[in-house]
């Protein structure tokens, strides 16, 4: 599905008439002027969009920036703040989406930081529950032998505890007390499990290097989960990577940022994807499996012939 059909970002003479005509590009108390002139040099074609469309660069291309903008421009909803300036907003309001369809609401923007701060947000969770475990073994003795009297509603609470540390052990009272620790994951289970509960379906996703935290495996099964939600259950996604697992999508749309001007390529032109192709191929001996004469004619005389798969 298609909600996004394109996004057009300012050109070069744009940006040379905001610098020339707003106060506040004028002013000298600015350091940066960002995100004007962060692609200066470089021609930023409409981008036409489909049901995925990938933005490829290597660091400092700007590819988290035109996420953003994009996702500013867009109204998305986003949990973690992104780097701004007073300058951001205008640059938005240069900006031409263009829609085919209304986008949903539960459409998003998803960062490298919402991944981070899952996974934190997990660990103080559990280390909540830690502490008031800790905290109920060090009362239970206590409780246990506690005269108790009853003098009001106000009690009922203290009331229940001492109840509970005389009619259970330890480990029963905790149990039944104290909620359960999350399931503790692996940062890469983490990782992907964002992606998994807040990506649902007919919605319009934007992603930032959704790769980071995630081995090849489970980048591949990433990359199996988000061309699913594109062809099953009607999500668009835009992403932001240099992940050849996510690069290779098929069907995918992808822009090299690094290019002049940007154009569209095969994921396999690409100059890391062709650099990680190149690495391989220099070790491709190592991965052959290999076995002496003697040992060969050693299986054969038994029966076994050995092969690689």
């Amino acid at each position: 599905m298609i909600y996004l059909s394109g996004f057009r970002f300012p050109d070069a003479a744009q940006e040379a008439n905001y610098m020339a005509n707003s106060w506040r590009a004028k002013q000298s108390c600015y350091d940066s002027y960002y995100p004007f002139g962060l692609f200066e040099g470089r021609t930023l074609p409409e981008l036409d969009m489909l049901e995925i469309t990938i933005l490829y660069g290597g660091n400092g291309s700007g590819k988290t920036t035109l996420l953003n903008v994009m996702a500013d421009a867009l109204r998305l909803h986003r949990r973690a703040e992104n780097n701004r300036t007073p300058f951001f907003d205008d640059y938005v309001r240069l900006c031409e989406p263009r829609t085919m369809r209304p986008v949903p609401a539960g459409s998003l923007i998803l960062t490298s930081d919402d991944v981070f701060d899952y996974m934190l947000d997990l660990r103080a969770l559990n280390d909540g529950v830690d502490m008031r475990r800790e905290q109920m073994f060090a009362d239970y003795n206590s409780l246990r032998c506690e005269k108790f009297q009853m003098h009001g509603m106000q009690d009922y609470d203290r009331l229940k505890q001492v109840s509970a540390a005389r009619r259970y052990s330890q480990s029963q009272m905790a149990r039944r007390t104290l909620p359960a620790n999350v399931r503790t994951r692996s940062n890469g289970e983490s990782a992907l499990a964002v992606f998994s509960e807040r990506i649902r379906e007919n919605a319009l996703y934007l992603l930032d290097e959704p790769e980071n935290s995630l081995s090849p495996a489970r980048q591949l099964e990433l990359a199996q989960f988000l061309h699913d939600s594109a062809r099953f259950y009607n999500c668009q996604f835009v992403i932001a990577t240099h992940s050849p697992f996510l690069l290779a999508m098929p069907g995918a749309r992808v822009y090299d940022l690094d290019a002049e001007p940007v154009t569209t390529r095969k994921w396999t032109e690409l100059e890391n994807v062709r650099a990680t192709w190149e690495f391989f191929q220099g070790h491709k001996e190592e991965f052959e499996y290999k076995r002496s004469p003697q040992a060969v004619r050693n299986d054969t005389d038994c029966g076994l012939l050995y092969r690689k798969d």
